[in-house]
């Protein structure tokens, strides 16, 4: 009798590489689906970070019948010999304390609060090195947090962070990704009218204030839900920013305008020459009139109330440039941004957080901004820049529909 050979127990090679091949496509097809997921995880919660917010300008609004200022604090004595080389320590804040600072008991924050609303001496060492109540500058420079450090400042909170965004520690001094809306006009963003001692910073600007502080919140002056006249689910009243990481990020570090009035025609675009073409989301490497220092970057310092740090206007749509004039502690164009795909989250004065895509109606962006005078946009004209304009004027009659 013949003896039969059975086939021997295992895998041949062959199977077992077209098994490790399925494995590999699996992989390969199931890891985006976990990182989308992730991302969708993290959207949340940024939007629901946005939520806090919302109420805690609601509470605050119903506690002293008005919303937080953005621009706040004590303002500085008149400038001598002896004190001109420091306006902090133990000096005022020269009333540039963003809107968040305000907030800060409405988000669970009581503890900071109290430190930052007392006198504060980190080291004991005395009341010449001690801050008076509500602290020094929030854009004093990391030499002189080492010398003589005010702690709240260099915070980071985590209401104020969102998830997606990666950017943690120095030469940040505690960040933000959350910012105030200053309207669809950037003359006075910075300031509004009103000087570092609290006085009226020059006779004729409040007028032109009038016509172009068009936003939720109007810098170092009050604001209340009455004034809002298109309506609290109309006007965007905070937007998500991106804090830098120090690569270049055409949203995250300021360039001077080339432009020698960036609020007439064309200037809003005039920084866009220094963008990479091969790179679209980046600077170019060299020959860009880049302002300020590492330390001076967007989200970096969510105390200061300078619309670099903690504002936006809506003349640039979401996810572009940010675009200054001569400074990055005065007035420019600033827009809002994410690390989310495709767009970024707007808070609504009535509290609603709403996504924003980067297609939204701009408008046209070189168009001149509203402003009394010559050569600008009339005052009591709608925003030149579509709905995303219309979102951040606050009684500008534009109808807003689904976005």
């Amino acid at each position: 009798m013949k003896r039969r050979h059975g086939r021997p127990a295992g895998f041949t090679l062959v199977e077992l590489l077209v098994v490790i091949a399925i494995i590999g496509i699996l992989v390969g097809l199931l890891l985006p689906a976990v990182q989308a997921a992730r991302e969708a995880a993290r959207r949340m919660s940024c939007s629901n970070n946005f939520k806090q917010l919302g109420l805690a300008i609601h509470n605050y609004h119903s506690s002293f019948r008005m919303m937080p200022k953005h621009g706040s604090g004590t303002y500085q004595t008149p400038l001598t010999a002896a004190n001109n080389a420091s306006k902090d320590a133990p000096g005022s804040n020269r009333s540039d304390l963003s809107v968040l600072v305000g907030m800060l008991p409405f988000i669970e924050q009581q503890g900071l609060w109290d430190q930052i609303s007392n006198p504060y001496d980190s080291d004991g060492a005395g009341p010449l090195e001690a801050f008076q109540a509500f602290g020094p500058w929030p854009n004093r420079s990391l030499a002189e947090h080492v010398t003589n450090p005010y702690d709240p400042w260099m915070a980071n909170i985590p209401t104020f962070r969102c998830p997606s965004d990666p950017g943690v520690g120095l030469p940040s001094h505690g960040r933000t990704n959350y910012a105030a809306c200053l309207g669809d006009s950037g003359t006075l963003s910075h300031i509004g009218y009103i000087s570092d001692e609290g006085n009226i910073y020059n006779s004729a600007w409040p007028p032109i204030a009038n016509t172009t502080l068009r936003g939720a919140f109007r810098p170092r002056l009050q604001s209340k839900f009455r004034d809002i006249l298109d309506g609290l689910s109309n006007t965007a009243a905070m937007g998500e920013i991106i804090t830098d990481l120090g690569d270049n990020d055409i949203r995250s570090r300021a360039v001077d305008s080339p432009h020698p009035d960036m609020w007439k025609a064309n200037g809003a675009t005039s920084c866009k020459p220094y963008i990479d073409p091969e790179r679209p989301r980046f600077w170019l490497a060299n020959g860009v009139p880049f302002t300020g220092d590492a330390e001076q970057r967007r989200g970096s310092k969510w105390a200061m109330a300078r619309p670099f740090y903690t504002g936006f206007l809506t003349v640039l749509g979401p996810n572009t440039e940010a675009c200054v004039q001569t400074t990055q502690e005065g007035e420019g164009n600033t827009s809002t941004s994410s690390r989310h795909q495709g767009g970024c989250h707007i808070l609504m004065c009535d509290g609603a957080v709403r996504f924003v895509t980067d297609s939204i109606d701009a408008g046209d962006p070189n168009l001149p901004q509203v402003r009394v005078g010559a050569d600008f946009t009339a005052p009591g004209s709608p925003s030149p820049y579509g709905l995303w304009g219309a979102l951040g004027s606050r009684s500008g009659s534009e109808t807003v529909g689904e976005f």
